[in-house]
């Protein structure tokens, strides 16, 4: 986004101080750094350029954002004989090569160190631009940096001639690093909400292992107050607590797909104990009534029974009655509480049982015939509903937690929309 005001190229959103002072200069990465370079790999082979003091950085750590640290360490001898290079601090890094989301992805090293021959460094020159200036500005055109490294002009990954050819717009130094330190500050708000999200996370997962019985145990370790005095917890079968535990849809004719009819739910619609509306489909209600056999209901779980097996989740009111295919459907009887066995299943106890019935080499699954006598510890309606509630309440606060970092995502896209004009308007 940029406009302009009397033939000056400007962004949309400019600092007061700046509304005066002049037009963006437009170059490319090659013009505002002497130095941008590809790392390299010391021979595997060779034990004695390993396992030393020089920190030593791969592709998929790009992920870090600001590096701070790295796993991989090189000695002197591996860094003499290699093509990988000592950069220096503030160095902007782009992914060059990688599987995945990895290619074009953006970082800055804080911390000397040398990299894979996967990442390119545009080294730092204090007197031109500001380092986090140009990280923050090359991060948010990540979907351009994915489309020169496809088809015939990146020939399937970036290159050194690509990254000094990229354009540039810059204004003065003071208004670049009020840029950045706007930006910056956002940054570390997601950070620390991201570790917040990482914290709730870590606890839920300790909670769980305390929550369930361990393998070989009857009991969990932790019970609440009011059940320390209650019946022990009793081995049961699964198909013990579900009146029916059956296939979805499964029928040789073609369910007829419309733009706007009855969600039909399937495997990849459930994640991590969410229904993901993400390429939902909806079927004609024609087809939905014929098939009132397979019709959902409130608090039925769904699981996936191919590729990813045990995800599942609980049917809300919103898909009360769709229908649902390539998905095992557990309906409750009057004394099971389903939200306590979604969590269950996602417990190591849990996916321990998962795996055991799982059958299949390139594709997993799940049968229904073999889902009916896994056998668990379970605990009366009361403190099955207690546990349940209590993790329930730290899903509502990760899945809030969750919802406020991305906000916080995307109002600095938008911010960065604003604030960088675009190479496209320096081009026409």
């Amino acid at each position: 986004m940029q406009q302009k005001i009397d033939d000056l190229l400007v962004p949309n959103l400019r600092f007061p101080e700046f509304w005066d002072a002049g037009e963006w200069e437009a170059k490319t990465i090659g013009q505002i750094s002497k130095n941008v370079i590809a790392g390299g790999t010391p021979s595997t082979l060779e034990t004695e350029y390993w396992n030393g003091n020089i920190r030593w950085m791969n592709s998929g750590e790009l992920n870090y954002k600001k590096v701070y640290e790295v796993q991989g360490r090189i000695t002197e001898e591996g860094l003499q004989n290699s093509s990988t290079k000592l950069i220096p601090k503030h160095c902007v890094l782009i992914g060059l090569a990688g599987q995945g989301k990895t290619r074009g992805t953006v970082a800055m090293n804080m911390v000397e160190l040398c990299t894979n021959q996967s990442i390119a460094a545009i080294f730092p020159s204090e007197k031109i631009f500001d380092s986090n200036f140009l990280y923050h500005n090359l991060d948010s055109r990540y979907d351009e940096l994915r489309r020169l490294s496809t088809g015939s002009e990146g020939r399937g990954g970036l290159n050194l001639q690509i990254i000094k050819s990229l354009k540039i717009n810059t204004p003065s130094l003071p208004e670049q690093q009020k840029i950045a330190d706007c930006l910056s500050s956002i940054s570390d708000r997601i950070t620390a909400e991201t570790q917040k999200l990482d914290t709730l996370k870590t606890h839920k997962k300790g909670l769980m292992q305390q929550l369930f019985p361990a393998e070989g145990e009857t009991l969990p370790k932790l019970r609440f107050p009011e059940f320390h005095d209650a019946e022990e917890w009793k081995e049961g079968e699964l198909g013990k607590y579900f009146t029916r535990i059956r296939n979805g849809f499964v029928g040789t004719a073609t369910p007829y797909y419309v733009s706007n009819g009855v969600p039909y739910l399937q495997g990849k619609n459930i994640k991590q104990a969410q229904i993901d509306e993400k390429g939902l489909v909806t079927i004609s209600n024609d087809f939905h009534n014929k098939q009132k056999k397979s019709q959902l209901q409130i608090n039925d779980i769904l699981m996936v029974q191919s590729g990813h097996v045990g995800e599942c989740a609980l049917v809300n009111q919103k898909f009360a009655g769709s229908n649902c295919h390539a998905l095992v459907v557990l309906s409750p009887d009057e004394n099971t509480n389903s939200a306590f066995f979604v969590h269950y299943f996602y417990s190591p106890p849990g996916k321990e049982g998962i795996r055991q019935i799982t059958t299949g080499n390139t594709i997993e699954h799940i049968l229904t015939s073999d889902l009916k006598p896994l056998k668990m510890y379970v605990p009366s309606l009361k403190e099955q509903q207690k546990i349940a509630d209590c993790l329930s309440s730290l899903d509502d606060r990760i899945t809030a937690q969750i919802q406020k970092i991305d906000t916080l995502k995307t109002h600095k896209k938008g911010l960065m929309q604003q604030l960088f004009p675009s190479v496209e308007e320096v081009k026409a």
